[in-house]
């Protein structure tokens, strides 16, 4: 009998039901420490920023139990990550970082504002991070960017053109008032305001 399914695919599994159960709460283990929501180091440059906002169902309730995943460049516009050719960083800046929500949906990332990506086609990209969201009830997690909204290069991001005018806004961090370099990003899962995801 042949395998219908060529080796080396992972099949995909659901996130849910069990989500919350099947998660080991950050800071039971050491080795929870690799998956934090503070991505700086020491010998990191860039400008050092937080990301936070809320997670949000299709009903506008928060959501308390869901997980977040980011993946970014350095300041320089460089993964930590072999495929990368340009070379890796010159920091031990991993780019990856993870967090829960906590019991009002609220999420937050120390991390720096990444540098300009080239696109597959060697165009600039606006400086963006990659998100994964992860919740109960969801089939597969959701894939999205989080620009800023004090990029030039948002006008010619060709991702970003990709999105309806009218939708751009969902994937635009807003930097807040006052001292700090705090940018506000909102995730609605579902509804009027939903953020825009990527089928990737």
């Amino acid at each position: 009998m042949s395998n219908p399914r060529p080796d080396g695919i992972t099949p995909s599994q659901t996130v849910g039901p069990y989500f919350k159960y099947g998660l080991t709460p950050n800071g039971e283990y050491e080795w929870n420490d690799a998956f934090t929501s503070n991505l700086l180091t020491g010998d990191v440059s860039g400008e050092r920023i937080r990301v936070e906002g809320t997670v949000y169902d299709g009903d506008g309730a928060v959501i308390p139990d869901c997980m977040l995943e980011i993946w970014q460049a350095d300041s320089q516009g460089r993964f930590s990550d072999p495929q990368d050719a340009r070379a890796l960083p010159n920091s031990s800046f991993k780019g990856f970082g993870r967090c829960g929500t906590d019991k009002n949906g609220g999420y937050a990332f120390d991390t720096i504002k990444p540098g300009v990506v080239p696109d597959a086609d060697g165009k600039p990209q606006a400086p963006h991070i990659l998100l994964a969201v992860f919740a109960r009830g969801m089939l597969l997690h959701l894939y999205t960017r989080i620009y800023f909204d004090d990029e030039a290069g948002n006008a010619a991001d060709s991702t970003l053109a990709l999105v309806p005018a009218d939708r751009r806004a969902t994937l635009i961090a807003r930097r807040k008032a006052g001292p700090g370099n705090t940018y506000s990003f909102d995730v609605h899962l579902q509804g009027d305001n939903e953020t825009v995801f990527f089928d990737v």
